[in-house]
């Protein structure tokens, strides 16, 4: 069991080890995890999870926004700035940069700007999400495996 344990481990840091260097989380992702102690032990699980409740939501907000005969780009920047704010607390940083490019075409009143930087925001909403899911699956089989969680 040590040596499964042991390389489920290794695996966890090896992985958030590419989060960082792929740019996908950046040192706020580490302020965030030191917050947790034993006495709120889900902290980061609970607050990721707001984050994709409110990411969701915001992306859906900015699509309907978008769609509309006359767009309201004011409303649109509100709700990217706002997932900009969100992303930067978490420590998303390829959301946060696509949300900066995203502003700018919500400024130049850049329609097609804006809707192709939505799908670019989604598409790096989804992968900080499918990558963050698969940290914490990580995480409860190493504490099933008795084991406690390495720290970088």
């Amino acid at each position: 069991m040590n040596s499964v344990l042991g390389q489920l481990q290794k695996q966890f840091v090896d992985f958030t080890a590419s989060l960082f260097n792929e740019g996908i989380l950046n040192e706020q992702f580490n302020q965030l995890q030191s917050l947790q102690d034993e006495s709120n032990p889900e902290f980061v699980v609970e607050v990721i999870t707001l984050f994709f409740e409110d990411s969701e939501r915001l992306l859906d907000e900015l699509a309907k926004a978008l769609c509309q005969q006359t767009v309201d780009f004011k409303k649109v920047d509100a709700h990217v700035h706002q997932l900009k704010g969100s992303s930067s607390s978490i420590g998303a940083q390829r959301v946060q940069n696509a949300c900066i490019a995203f502003r700018s075409y919500c400024e130049g009143r850049d329609i097609e700007g804006c809707l192709k930087y939505l799908q670019q925001v989604r598409n790096e909403y989804s992968l900080v999400k499918s990558k963050l899911e698969t940290l914490f699956k990580m995480e409860q089989q190493i504490l099933a495996a008795g084991g406690s969680i390495p720290v970088q």
